[in-house]
């Protein structure tokens, strides 16, 4: 696969992970918008987007193969324990830039900014931990 037809697949399934995860807190919130919906519904949609993302990623971006429980629970595992990293950057990156500048659009920049050095250091984070290849004759090339 060319660099440009993998930045694009991996950004458009971040799109694609970000709506099924605004989708399912939308569909949460209509089924229960009580005490500590919200809450519920950010965590739904949080679970939805990461296993699509995972899946699309471990199939799609990656081509692993390698399955079994045991290799998927530590597989996601580790994909989960990534994310939790970039996602820092990203709230930094965006809170840093709203400290320094105090205005929306700033703060946009930032989250944008740590958003895009979120996923270019997850994919090599996920690349260089998650999706070890374990026998090269099992994975699949683009």
């Amino acid at each position: 696969m060319t660099g440009r037809a993998l930045v694009l697949r991996y950004g458009l399934f971040a799109v694609l992970s970000t709506v099924v995860n605004l989708a399912t807190q939308r569909v949460s919130l209509w089924a229960y918008d009580g005490a500590g919906g919200l809450f519920a519904a950010i965590l739904a949609g949080t679970a939805a987007g990461l296993v699509l993302k995972y899946l699309l990623d471990k199939y799609f971006i990656f081509f692993d193969r390698n399955g079994g429980l045991a290799t998927h629970g530590r597989q996601f595992a580790l994909y989960t324990a990534m994310g939790l990293v970039t996602t820092a950057i990203f709230w930094a990156t965006e809170y840093v830039f709203w400290l320094v500048w105090g205005t929306q659009l700033m703060r946009e920049v930032g989250a944008v900014l740590g958003l895009a050095v979120g996923y270019i250091a997850k994919y090599q984070l996920d690349r260089r931990f998650v999706f070890v290849p374990t026998d090269s004759a099992e994975q699949v090339p683009a």
